[in-house]
């Protein structure tokens, strides 16, 4: 098939994803198009089954901000007509979802067999959701999807409530690729940043105020308090960091936090991790977590969102009250100090992990496409 696939070019869940499909659909042989309005993080190689088109802002005096989602329906337009793309595959409902379905009207017959598949992944319903200026475009766009996926069962509650959604909306959980985000040898990096043989705790999320980077820190001091000798990573970057240092200040552990940055080998910071701390004040899936069960590192989460449908309460870690930075440490505490319960979470984590593998979700994808298609063609 020739698949369309429109996302946000940002380091977030959603480009993530939207990106790793496209790599594993041309993967099993498909032609693959992504639209953007700049090159997403993980399209960082060149590939001949997969093409990138920008979609080209261009500056008018009429328009304080040019109209993206005009330019992205012409783009549309233009690759359903000379690409013959099979489906549009559009991840966050506004504006992409609307843009496709402008092309399909601008194209009329000819674009009539072309499936516009929409894959809500979090704060195009959460945020936008709650913003009623913005309710009647998302609740018109989703319902003119000819099919609709949500990454958790959590998110498609949350649709149906926030919205007055009639299609079905179907749940395709976000996915690892078990090859990448595995356990490995990294003893000279462990040895580097714990020349002591210290614990590893880690973080990574873009450290904003939803994420509760300072919780992290809190929930660190915690273990160290009771006396475990331990090391922090704090990876990626935005505009809670400042928060999160001055936290490790008023605490006096700077010495054992190190904020990293963003890292695009992030799977090597957890293949030297002891544990994963998210305790985020909303997740629609946790792909974050996903990632380090994935390495085999047991996660203690808050207990909110879609993340109790990725970590299992005592089997892969453990899920906390929001906010509750005492019982994420003393958790912490009683993984890092049981050997045995460690390493029977860190086999449990990768096995669920495992549930979420890369080619298996792509294809549910592949067979939902061509379930829409022949939908459309008997119609």
């Amino acid at each position: 098939m020739n698949i369309g696939i429109v996302c946000y070019p940002t380091f977030g869940g959603s480009g993530v994803v939207a990106t790793e499909l496209a790599k594993g659909l041309a993967n099993k042989g498909h032609k693959l198009h992504v639209l953007s309005y700049a090159r997403p993080a993980r399209l960082d190689s060149f590939r001949t089954d997969i093409t990138f088109h920008e979609v080209d802002l261009s500056s008018y005096p009429l328009f304080e901000y040019p109209p993206y989602d005009l330019a992205l329906a012409n783009v549309m337009v233009d690759l359903i007509k000379f690409e013959k793309l099979d489906v549009i595959h559009v991840h966050y409902a506004i504006p992409h979802a609307t843009s496709a379905y402008l092309a399909k009207q601008i194209l009329g017959e000819k674009a009539r067999n072309v499936p516009i598949i929409t894959t809500l992944h979090g704060t195009d319903i959460t945020l936008i959701g709650s913003d009623p200026s913005y309710k009647d475009v998302v609740d018109f766009s989703i319902n003119q999807s000819d099919g609709v996926t949500a990454v958790s069962e959590y998110l498609k509650r949350e649709t149906y409530k926030k919205f007055d959604i009639k299609k079905e909306v179907e749940v395709i959980p976000n996915f690892i690729d078990l090859k990448r985000f595995k356990v490995s040898d990294k003893t000279h990096f462990k040895k580097a940043i714990c020349p002591e043989g210290e614990k590893v705790v880690t973080h990574v999320s873009n450290f904003r105020e939803v994420k509760r980077v300072p919780d992290v820190v809190s929930t660190f001091h915690e273990i160290l308090e009771n006396g475990l000798d331990a090391k922090l990573l704090m990876v990626g970057d935005g505009p809670d960091r400042q928060r999160a240092e001055n936290r490790c200040r008023e605490l006096n552990i700077c010495d054992k936090v190190r904020f990293l940055g963003k890292q695009e080998q992030v799977e090597e910071v957890l293949s030297i991790s002891d544990l994963f701390l998210i305790p985020s004040g909303s997740e629609t899936f946790g792909l974050a977590a996903l990632e380090a069960m994935s390495c085999g590192v047991p996660v203690i989460s808050s207990n909110i969102g879609g993340l109790p449908e990725v970590n299992i309460h005592g089997e892969t870690g453990y899920l906390c009250e929001l906010g509750d930075v005492q019982a994420m440490g003393q958790y912490a505490i009683k993984i890092l100090k049981d050997e045995t319960l460690h390493k029977k979470m860190s086999v449990n984590a990768r096995k669920r992990a495992e549930m979420f593998e890369l080619d298996r979700i792509v294809t549910v994808y592949e067979d939902y496409y061509k379930l829409k298609r022949e939908e459309l063609l008997k119609a």
